[in-house]
């Protein structure tokens, strides 16, 4: 005799799967003992087969949702690790590992003086940091250099506080960040990972903004990236500073990443004629068909200044709340600004909203009553700010005021 069963199937639809609910399952685990034992037993759930049943009715649930979340696997909205990992290897990609904080640094000194790259410095809580790129002091005794820490992981690194030269070179007087560094990350999330997968689809791709974007983004410890191109004939205006794009141009701006690195995954990417934008300079050569000596070309981009964004978060004073609300609502603000949570991070040439805070600070608890959220660059006044293309947006503790009411 064939073996059937009441319990209704999983149903594989165009749309998608559907599956049974359980008060379904269960009275089809109750129509098969009832077939089994050849009467009609007591559907009391406080009886030992309704306890039967529900025991085996949850276990039935608790697979099929099992086989949902396995399915919602392969749609990249929803993937997540291993699954996560294969469907992004179909676009050549690869979790970023973590990442350290980068931070840019004022040395001062003699003219002319050489700082090589991977150059320690150390800030006031002992942290060291290296130079990602060789810069020479110029002529006003100053030059501006990226610095990257050692250690990989979200630590903060405020303004002035990098300070102490632990690598002595003769003619190198002083170091400082007079902005706070933009702060690494462990592991690339799943956020963080499906947000440069969606932007990286034209990795493959020649000479397109997407193209930049996707090959500059791959590099090593990079930690944003903004690219946009100008195919005017004129100068083009463009984002919250107004920043002025050459005629005929693209124009990159990352974070992180050695200058060397940056700028041959620009120089690969790029079409021949586009002239660049930015603050940095670097040679690259062209060994591709070619003998020593090889062609060099001076690649140009952007390495962002820091912007430090300010908050104001006023809440309902409630007896109710922890002890350690204002530390805590600083946590939250500053783990969604820098992806740390569920979110990405606020990005270069991005507009950061302060209702796109609520719900963190709203998590905190159950007695939380949100009064207002304002953000800002000097004061904290406005709704949302606007950051350049030439800016990259960090934020520390000391940003943010909390008040109660």
């Amino acid at each position: 005799m064939a073996l059937t069963s009441s319990v209704p199937k999983i149903q594989w639809t165009p749309s998608g799967v559907v599956l049974p609910t359980d008060a379904a399952i269960v009275a089809g685990v109750q129509a098969d003992y009832n077939l089994a034992f050849g009467t009609t037993l007591s559907p009391n759930l406080d009886t030992p087969q309704g306890q039967l049943a529900s025991s085996q009715a949850a276990i039935v649930a608790d697979k099929n949702q099992q086989i949902a979340l396995l399915v919602n696997q392969f749609d990249p909205r929803f993937s997540d690790g291993i699954w996560q990992d294969a469907i992004a290897r179909i676009y050549l990609l690869t979790r970023k590992p973590a990442v350290a904080t980068a931070v840019e640094c004022l040395l001062n000194g003699l003219s002319g003086v050489v700082i090589p790259a991977g150059t320690l410095a150390q800030d006031t809580a002992g942290n060291t940091y290296s130079c990602t790129g060789t810069v020479t002091i110029g002529a006003s005794g100053f030059v501006t250099a990226q610095f990257q820490n050692v250690v990989t992981g979200s630590i903060p690194c405020e303004a002035n506080t990098l300070t102490k030269i632990t690598q002595v070179i003769s003619g190198w007087d002083t170091i400082n960040n007079p902005s706070a560094g933009v702060i690494g990350s462990p592991i690339e999330s799943r956020a963080e990972f499906e947000f440069r997968r969606k932007n990286s689809v034209s990795i493959n791709a020649h000479g397109t903004v997407g193209s930049i974007y996707s090959n500059v983004f791959a590099v090593s410890n990079v930690l944003d990236v903004f690219v946009v191109e100008n195919a005017s004939g004129t100068t083009l205006n463009y984002g919250a500073t107004n920043y002025a794009l050459a005629p005929h141009s693209v124009f990159v701006a990352a974070v992180g990443g050695t200058d060397a690195d940056v700028a041959a995954a620009i120089w690969a990417k790029k079409n021949l004629g586009c002239d660049y934008n930015g603050n940095t300079t670097v040679t690259v050569y062209d060994t591709v068909g070619y003998a020593f000596p090889y062609p060099a070309y001076a690649v140009k981009f952007e390495r962002p200044s820091a912007l430090a964004i300010k908050f104001d978060v006023q809440i309902v004073n409630n007896s109710l709340l922890p002890s350690d609300i204002v530390a805590q609502v600083k946590a939250a603000i500053v783990g969604r600004f820098n992806g740390t949570t569920a979110a990405t991070r606020e990005r270069i040439g991005a507009t950061i909203y302060a209702s796109n805070y609520y719900g963190a600070i709203a998590a905190l608890s159950p007695a939380m009553s949100i009064i207002s959220v304002l953000v800002g660059t000097t004061l904290p006044t406005l709704l949302s700010v606007g950051v350049g293309i030439d800016q990259s947006p960090t934020i520390t503790d000391a940003d943010i005021s909390v008040t109660l009411i």
